[in-house]
C-alpha cells in the first residue's frame, strides 16, 4: 500500500523542503515534494505533523555490541532480533552487530549466527543488519579497554580469512593494532579484500599509523579511546587520526568517552565528511542501572556510565539520537552535517549509499522524524513503521 508522511521539514541530498511530503511504496521512497503540491485526497493515507519536525535518513550504527538485554556475542537469532527491534527507538534503521575479543570458538559462533540471520529475509519493520564489525582479537594488550585481555591475539591473516568465510563475507569492518607482529601485512592483505581496516585498541606511533595508511587502513575505532594518546613529541594514534585526512574517525559523543569540549577540535580537524557517530552500545542500553555482562566480564552501570570492576569504561549507554543532540548542542552545526555523521558517511563507507544514507527517490524508505528538540517520534525501516512515539488515540497527527 502507498502511504505518505506530510507537513514535515525534509532534508534531502541537495536541499531542505520546509513543508514537504514523502510518498512510500513497496519499501522505497517514490516521491517527495512540497506539501502544497499534494492533492488533498492523498492525505487519507498519511502520518501528518503539526509543529516543526525534521525528516532525515535513518541512522546507521556501525559499532554496536548490544542493546535491550541482547549482545552480538550471545550468538542467537533472538539476540540479533532484539537488537534490530530496539535500535529504531533511537532512530537507527541499520547497523553492524559488533563482536568483542573472546575465544575463537565464541567469535566463530557469533559470526556464523549473524551470517545465518542475514541469509533469511529480514523483517522490514526493524533495523537491517548490514554486516559485522569484528572488534578484536587482533589488538594491543597495552590498550585492551574492556576487551578481555586473555584472548588478545596477534593479527592473523589466515584466521581472518577463515572467519570471513564462516561469516559469508559479511565482515565489513575489522579493528586492528597495526604495530603488532604481522600487523602491517594484515592491514595490506585484508584491505585488498574490500574490508574496512580500522586502527583501534592500538599503541601505534604516528609513523606506524602512516605506514598503516599506506598499507590500506582508512578508519579509526572510537577516537581517543583504546589508543596511544597525543603527545607533543609523539602524536600517536590520536594525533594521526586528527591530522590524517585519509582516516575516518568513529566518535562516541556521550560526553563520557570524550569530553564535549573536544568535539570542536575533532570537528575542526576532521569536518563532518570524516566523522562517524557510533554508540558502542552494550546489552545494558535501554535498561535500568545495574550489573550486566560484556565479553564474559561483569559491567556495572550507574548514571549512564558502564564500567568494569576496575573502573575501565565498558562500552556505552548512548543512543544515536542522543549522540546527534549532544553534537548539535555543542557545535551548533547544520542538520546536513549531522546527517553526514549519523548516516551518509557510514552508508558510503559500507558501499550501500545507492539505497541508504540520504533521502532521495528510489532509495530505501529508511528515515527518522525528529521533533523540534531532536527527539525521535517516528522511525521507518524499509517502508514499515518500526517505532513511533505515543500520540493521542485515534489520530494520525503528531
Amino acid at each position: 500500500m502507498d502511504w505518505y508522511v506530510t507537513n514535515v521539514c525534509i532534508h534531502t541530498e541537495t536541499s531542505m523542503i520546509a513543508k514537504g511530503y514523502l510518498k512510500i511504496s513497496d519499501g522505497a521512497i517514490v516521491e517527495l515534494g512540497q506539501q502544497s503540491e499534494l492533492p488533498s485526497e492523498e492525505l487519507q493515507d498519511s502520518i501528518a505533523f503539526q509543529e516543526q519536525h525534521h525528516l532525515l535518513p535513518g541512522m546507521i550504527d556501525i559499532h554496536t555490541h548490544g542493546v535491550a538485554g541482547a549482545d552480538t556475542m550471545d550468538a542467537t537469532r533472538e539476540a540479533i532480533n532484539v537488537m534490530a527491534k530496539a535500535l529504531p527507538k533511537e532512530g537507527v534503521t541499520s547497523f553492524l552487530p559488533t563482536t568483542i575479543t573472546q575465544s575463537n570458538r565464541l567469535i566463530e559462533q557469533a559470526l556464523q549466527n549473524v551470517a545465518s540471520y542475514m541469509k533469511s529475509p529480514q523483517q522490514a519493520d526493524q533495523g537491517e543488519v548490514l554486516g559485522i564489525h569484528l572488534e578484536g582479537p587482533f589488538i594491543s594488550p597495552k590498550h585492551p579497554g574492556a576487551q578481555p585481555k586473555n584472548y588478545i591475539q596477534t593479527p592473523n591473516i589466515e584466521l581472518f580469512k577463515r572467519w570471513q568465510r564462516l561469516a559469508d563475507e559479511q565482515i565489513k569492518v575489522v579493528t586492528v593494532a597495526p604495530e603488532e607482529e604481522n600487523g602491517l601485512k594484515f592491514v595490506q592483505e585484508i584491505s585488498k579484500l574490500g574490508v574496512i581496516v580500522s586502527i583501534g585498541h592500538s599503541d601505534a606511533t604516528y609513523a606506524e599509523v602512516e605506514q598503516a595508511i599506506q598499507a590500506g587502513a582508512s578508519h579509526v575505532t572510537h577516537l581517543f579511546n583504546g589508543m596511544r594518546g597525543m603527545h607533543h613529541r609523539e602524536p600517536g594514534v590520536t594525533g594521526a587520526a586528527l591530522m590524517k585526512e585519509q582516516l575516518f574517525v568513529e566518535l562516541i559523543a556521550d560526553g563520557i568517552h570524550v569530553r564535549p569540549e573536544l568535539f570542536s577540535l575533532i570537528y575542526k580537524q576532521k569536518t563532518s565528511d570524516r566523522i562517524i557517530l557510533i554508540s558502542d552500545g552494550i546489552r545494558a542500553k535501554q535498561l535500568p542501572e545495574g550489573t550486566y555482562e560484556l565479553g564474559g566480564q561483569s559491567v556495572n552501570v550507574v548514571s549512564e556510565k558502564a564500567t568494569l570492576a576496575d573502573g575501565t569504561l565498558a562500552g556505552s549507554m548512548l543512543s544515536m539520537d542522543q549522540a546527534l543532540r549532544n553534537v548539535s548542542e555543542t557545535l551548533s552545526i547544520k542538520m546536513e552535517d549531522l546527517i553526514k555523521m549519523t548516516s551518509m558517511n557510514a552508508a558510503i563507507r559500507l558501499g550501500v549509499d545507492d539505497r541508504k544514507g540520504s533521502i532521495a527517490v528510489g532509495k530505501d524508505a529508511d528515515f527518522v522524524v525528529l521533533d523540534k528538540d531532536l527527539h525521535v517520534v517516528l522511525t521507518v525501516c524499509r517502508g514499515q513503521v518500526a517505532y513511533e512515539k505515543e500520540r493521542e488515540a485515534g489520530t494520525k497527527v503528531f
